[in-house]
């Protein structure tokens, strides 16, 4: 399999299309759509709790629920573009994206709330498989590919740091669903420029889509995760167990159908090439340890810290400037070194950052938050850019809507997975704050919950509340913190290991 690799990069024709980098504009406006509406929900989510007033639970499916429905269909989608083209793909769900945002703008319940964002993630799992696929075929040149991967890379740490402020922006000035609708302009621009600016392609010889294999792919993704979501917050159930065991049925009939079908939705051999599998292996473990601390991080400095919104986005602007500066480099500081030292070493960096994070209290001064943010940035910078041309250039262009699929599944995964568990180590820590005497049950089911339940209580009562509820999310929010630092830590262990060898100008 290694040598098939090798030979579909050594021997592809390096050539340069004209208007390849106005196409790459195109592509970055999709990834900036996703990023800033996976960054707005943090700041938003106070507000929904205010007015939607969700449970706990219902709290962390607003969450996750776009990450669950993303990782199951993304490789669907991705094969799906592969066959009928990348550029139609990814037109029709930018257009379905910003439709659907108007649904999550305004939702008037928490389960209206979870299906518009279940929408979401169908139309998102259009968007970013087809986004690295036509970069792959754009772009033939190694080096010029890895830059390009750059460019895409730090347009989503940029749409971390707009998604914020924009977000924060608006909500100081309008309600909670104008976070949402601020995908309609990019989404116009998008659609409109991308219908003239990029190129169609697609596999010539695609084979059926077939469809029991995006069923089981689907079932087997959600179960299983579900599952984790389950006994990471309520322990064993009849329910958890049931899910879990199905879905990973699904996905082992989803692997052997793939192994037997002439024309799979996935390549299953892929998985045989080292660095294609240690890439993968990295970006969902990194994703697993930030993001169920960045889900809560924005509700730290709002709620715990008192900050605005608008001011609580700009906080968070370090992570971001570090991952724009990084990813644009990360090619060429892995050609001068190495991959494996590369990933590795962003990994340890951000695992090393939120070790420094579990001391952290309610008068944490902001240096430290700022410094840790930083550092988290430049690693998920350097760490996120190499992964992705080495998943990117490990394949055949034919099958590089598939294979991006991949790494976004990864991603998605471990998005989904660390809200689930990380989440739900800050709400079980949270639940058990004793209050006092009149505490209503709604405080204990979040931290928004408290501070709206505050507001119709006697002033000494609810300040003594507050200050126990404040107290046991900062507490959660620590352990949180320190479970991420050893999955990190552990990523860049094996990341060393599995990547050893990988080089970025042959990409095997």
């Amino acid at each position: 399999m290694t040598s098939t690799l090798q030979s579909a990069t050594t021997t592809e024709a390096v050539t340069k299309r004209p208007g390849r980098w106005l196409a790459l504009s195109v592509l970055v406006l999709a990834v900036l759509l996703v990023a800033v509406d996976a960054t707005v929900l943090g700041l938003a989510t106070p507000y929904i709790s205010e007015d939607l007033k969700p449970s706990g639970t219902q709290l962390l499916w607003i969450g996750d629920v776009y990450s669950f429905v993303i990782a199951g269909l993304l490789v669907s989608m991705g094969s799906l573009g592969d066959r009928i083209g990348r550029k139609r793909i990814l037109l029709v769900g930018a257009t379905a994206f910003g439709a659907v945002s108007v649904l999550n703008a305004y939702a008037t319940t928490p389960e209206m709330m979870i299906v518009a964002r279940a929408l979401l993630g169908v139309a998102g799992a259009t968007l970013m498989p087809a986004t690295l696929a036509l970069i792959r075929n754009l772009f033939h040149d190694p080096r010029e590919r890895s830059l390009a991967i750059g460019i895409w890379g730090a347009t989503a740490s940029a749409g971390t740091a707009v998604g914020p402020i924009v977000g924060g922006f608006l909500l100081e000035h309008f309600w909670w669903g104008s976070v949402f609708l601020i995908n309609l302009p990019v989404m116009a621009v998008l659609v409109v420029v991308g219908i003239k600016l990029l190129p169609e392609s697609r596999n010539p010889n695609p084979g059926p889509w077939d469809m029991i294999s995006v069923v089981l792919s689907l079932v087997g993704m959600i179960g299983v995760v579900y599952a984790v979501k389950e006994a990471a917050a309520v322990g064993f159930t009849w329910i958890m167990v049931a899910a879990g065991l199905l879905g990973a049925a699904a996905l082992y009939g989803f692997v052997r159908r793939q192994l037997t079908l002439p024309a799979p939705l996935l390549d299953m051999r892929l998985f045989r090439h080292r660095g294609f599998s240690g890439a993968v292996l990295a970006d969902l473990l990194t994703i697993l340890g930030l993001s169920g601390l960045v889900f809560f991080l924005s509700q730290f400095l709002q709620l715990v810290q008192g900050r605005g919104p608008f001011e609580a986005g700009l906080a968070e602007l370090p992570a971001a400037i570090g991952a724009v500066v990084a990813g644009l480099i990360a090619g060429r500081v892995a050609r001068r070194y190495s991959v494996r030292a590369v990933v590795s070493g962003g990994l340890a960096a951000i695992g090393l950052a939120l070790a420094v994070l579990t001391v952290i209290d309610r008068s944490t001064g902001y240096p430290l938050l700022g410094a840790a943010l930083l550092v988290v940035g430049v690693g998920a910078g350097f760490s996120f850019t190499v992964t992705s041309d080495v998943i990117l250039s490990s394949v055949p262009k034919e099958q590089a809507g598939a294979a991006s699929a991949v790494s976004e599944t990864a991603y998605e995964l471990g998005a989904a997975l660390g809200i689930a568990v990380l989440g739900s180590i800050v709400t079980g820590v949270y639940r058990d704050f004793t209050g006092p005497a009149g505490t209503p049950a709604e405080a204990h089911e979040s931290l928004g919950g408290a501070v709206e339940a505050a507001s119709g209580m006697p002033a000494q009562t609810s300040e003594v509340m507050l200050d126990a509820a404040r107290s046991s999310f900062v507490d959660g929010l620590a352990l949180a913190a320190g479970a991420g630092a050893a999955v990190l830590l552990a990523a860049a262990v094996a990341a060393w290991f599995l990547l050893r060898g990988q080089r970025l100008d042959n990409a095997a």
